[in-house]
């Protein structure tokens, strides 16, 4: 089954060709983050013209580049859900347009089950299995038993991971997107500073608000005191609490539900401090990482996911403007 895919709920436009829910035949994705760094952060009514204005030379791209004819497409597969409004608009009625005038089956994929679904690229999916779930938006913990069922043991209460990265970036002043610029010079630093617990016992639950506002005013404080601020040791200090309580939680998650497979979805999946922790204490199952080129926002993910949500369950979707909702994983 070949599927062409469309992925636009934020700031990267990007279309992709899967065959049969492994092999990636293409994977256009043209990136707005040069444009959105002047304002610190993503702004949807930008991100909406952008994705207006180059989503049917990405479209044209991803056919050109998997040498495919439109009339050996079997399914499309657009991301629904969630994200901005404005922005997932312009790909499901691209989506939409594309499917209806090649008379094709359509199919609406939640976008975290995209990002999951960027680990059966590199290996396949072996059930029981434990995700995390680590990106800008979401934080959780993610059992599957089989394909496409997904049951969340927990999620953050307040911020996600990533936008703590960016916060505590913004703070130091390093700029936007935070989180690589982060774990790179965390790389290089002393895990120094004295961060507060953030365990939340024995729960699967995450918070990171407080840590986000502990560093704000750590900083604030130092800075009061006409001292420099330590960038790298903060950093690491930073990092080295956030993972240890992310993996701890993974581990904690693996033993009690007996997985075979811990792997780990979104774009802090492409955290290198991260990676390393969980190859250093994650060790007695089976632990799979997207390629790098997959953690961020792509299409690819979501023709994978798309590909499995059809097989499983045979239905398609209209994708009438109220189709685009949040979804809830369960």
């Amino acid at each position: 089954m070949i599927v062409l895919s469309v992925e636009s709920s934020c700031d990267e436009t990007s279309v992709s060709i899967t065959r049969n829910g492994k092999e990636v035949l293409s994977n256009i994705v043209l990136s707005q983050i040069d444009i959105h760094k002047a304002y610190g952060g993503v702004v949807p009514e930008i991100a909406s013209r952008e994705h207006i204005k180059g989503i049917t030379m990405v479209f044209e791209e991803a056919l050109n580049e998997a040498n495919i004819e439109k009339k050996d497409i079997n399914l499309v597969a657009v991301t629904k859900g969630p994200g901005l409004i404005g922005s997932l608009l312009v790909g499901v009625n691209a989506a939409k347009a594309f499917a209806f005038s090649n008379d094709i089956d359509l199919v609406g994929v939640h976008h975290i089950a995209g990002h999951i679904y960027a680990n059966e690229i590199s290996e396949d999916l072996e059930f029981p299995l434990i995700c995390l779930v680590v990106s800008g938006g979401h934080t959780e913990l993610v059992l599957m038993k089989e394909h496409y069922d997904f049951e969340k043991l927990g999620e953050t209460l307040d911020d996600a991971v990533g936008e703590a990265y960016d916060k505590v970036a913004r703070t130091v002043g390093l700029g936007y997107p935070g989180g690589p610029i982060v774990d790179k010079l965390a790389a290089t630093g002393n895990p120094s500073y004295k961060m507060p617990n953030i365990s939340l016992g024995d729960t699967y639950n995450f918070s990171f608000s407080g840590i986000k506002s502990h560093v704000i005013n750590l900083v604030h404080n130092i800075n009061q005191r006409n001292e420099e601020v330590n960038i790298p040791d903060l950093c690491a200090s930073f990092q080295e609490t956030v993972s240890e309580v992310l993996v701890t939680k993974s581990l904690k998650a693996i033993k009690e539900y007996d997985a075979k497979m811990f792997i780990i979805a979104g774009g802090v999946a492409a955290n290198k401090g991260l990676r390393k922790k969980i190859s250093e204490r994650i060790t007695m199952v089976n632990v799979v990482v997207p390629e790098f080129k997959y953690c961020t926002d792509n299409a690819a993910m979501i023709g994978i996911a798309g590909y499995y949500q059809y097989s499983k369950n045979n239905q398609t979707d209209d994708m009438s403007l109220n189709g685009v909702s949040r979804m809830n994983l369960e």
